[in-house]
């Protein structure tokens, strides 16, 4: 089997398979960690202990989420000493730096306080648990930025200068390194992307329990109000999503023509306007996109508002530079099209509301827990596209993956490559199975905290201290607890 791939190839698929299994976890923990500090807000301001429960619901389900975050992350971290050596030494004066950032910053940021988040409810005053729980989650937010800001340099490099050894060194002003042309639109269209990763999950478990309860003719309140919620979210943010999305495409087509012209399966140019394909199948060798449904002249509308304006095609690119057209055809397409259902989802509920019937719709429900997953779905199609639309290059331009790569032989990166595959599907396959098995739990008044019997410390030996204080920690804290 290894005769039929080079470790080129081996390193390519190592690498994007640990990093769309790590990409799953903070799409999730983004927007969770911001939807828990809209919950918290939200019990201190109105006192209903409904949004304390909901809080302590999903604040389990985010500290197994955000540490399986960090467990896939580290393993990247590795690859690129291992399998990208010479990107490591060429970019490194550039992007380690940011990375570090991130470290420095978001990282020590979430670690720090993560910890009075997940156990200091009955410990500390509820500002200083809040300001906790809001650190947390600004945690999240600049670990994005810093990540997202590496990565679009990597997309539109400015910024720097060619040392005399080859290396990419900082040229002037970082800022031009950091905000980069691409790093605003992405970081605008990633960082909403994953709020609505984490509104759909909410919304199919909080649809999951309301079909639960239609069946055993129950009422639960928690299960309402999550659905209800994660349904605004769905139907405000999803129109802003999509035109955030066009403005990214807009961008990209001026940075990076060739990789909108395989998303569009313009193998031709267009002098007299573009027309937008929706399907087909694109044919690198025959230059075509076979069987293709398409509207006349509506991508040059799209792209370039008139009908009538030029594009043009990958037959202004050398054979040797343009990306593999297939894949990211399709994961455009896969991307568009989920965002599109979301948008319906959105629609669909604010139909229900203004009838009143938002919790008396069963296909609405049934349609919210098919869409649970649907985030991650175009989160990890968003990425093929980003990333194989930037192909040969993994410095857009500037270095081609081909020249990045360490001098390794195949049977060495399918050993590490077939290590991860057994391990990743081990261990985050048990992790995933055990956050399922708390959504499927039903949320109820007086929610348990993120760990039993957070009374104390653990004690190995000695007399452990009966409870003093506030000993029944499943209940709110009493009103006239000082904050610290």
């Amino acid at each position: 089997m290894l005769e039929h791939f080079d470790a080129l190839l081996l390193a390519r698929i190592q690498f994007a398979f640990t990093v769309s299994f790590h990409f799953f976890f903070p799409a999730f923990s983004i927007g969770l960690a911001s939807y828990l500090a809209v919950l918290e807000g939200l019990w201190l301001k109105t006192g209903k202990q409904v949004y304390l429960d909901l809080f302590k619901y999903w604040l389990k389900i985010f500290a197994i989420a955000f540490a399986m975050g960090v467990v896939s992350g580290i393993v990247m971290s590795y690859q690129f000493g291992t399998n990208w050596s010479v990107f490591s030494d060429v970019a490194g004066p550039v992007i380690g730096p940011l990375m570090a950032y991130e470290v420095l910053t978001a990282f020590f940021l979430e670690a720090g306080f993560l910890g009075v988040m997940l156990f200091g409810m009955n410990k500390v005053g509820r500002k200083l648990h809040y300001t906790a729980t809001l650190m947390v989650a600004f945690g999240t937010f600049v670990s994005a930025f810093w990540i997202l800001s590496v990565n679009s340099w990597m997309q539109t490099p400015v910024g720097h200068i060619i040392g005399e050894n080859g290396q990419f060194l900082p040229g002037g002003s970082w800022w031009d390194i950091v905000f980069n042309p691409s790093f605003p639109y992405r970081l605008v269209h990633t960082v909403m992307a994953a709020y609505l990763t984490t509104a759909f999950v909410v919304g199919g478990v909080g649809a999951w329990h309301l079909l639960k309860e239609r069946k055993d003719g129950s009422a639960n309140p928690h299960a309402r109000k999550m659905f209800s919620m994660a349904m605004w979210m769905a139907a405000i943010v999803t129109p802003v999503q999509i035109f955030a999305g066009d403005l990214h495409g807009l961008n990209t087509l001026e940075h990076q023509p060739a990789k909108v012209m395989a998303m569009e399966g313009h193998f031709d140019s267009h002098p007299e306007g573009a027309p937008l394909i929706l399907f087909g199948i694109p044919d690198s060798e025959e230059k075509t996109v076979k069987y293709a449904i398409e509207i006349p002249k509506a991508s040059s509308l799209i792209l370039k508002h008139d009908l009538n304006a030029p594009m043009d095609g990958l037959d202004t690119i050398p054979d040797d530079e343009e990306p593999p057209v297939g894949m990211v055809f399709w994961s455009f397409r896969i991307m568009v099209g989920i965002g599109f259902a979301m948008l319906g989802i959105g629609l669909w509920s604010l139909y229900g509301r203004a009838r009143k019937r938002l919790y008396d719709m069963p296909w609405l429900h049934r349609a919210a827990v098919l869409m649970a997953p649907s985030g991650f779905a175009a989160v990890l199609a968003g990425w093929i596209t980003t990333e194989v639309g930037r192909q040969p290059y993994v410095i857009y331009g500037l270095l081609r993956t081909a020249d990045a790569a360490s001098p390794l032989d195949a049977p060495a990166v399918a050993a590490s490559l077939l290590a991860f595959i057994i391990v990743y599907f081990t261990v985050f396959g048990i992790g995933v199975w055990y956050i399922l098995r708390l959504m499927s739990k039903t949320p109820h008044s007086g929610e348990p905290d993120a760990m039993e019997g957070d009374s104390g410390p653990i004690r190995s030996a000695g007399i452990t201290p009966g409870p003093t204080q506030n000993p029944g920690h499943d209940e709110p804290l009493p009103a006239n607890k000082e904050d610290v």
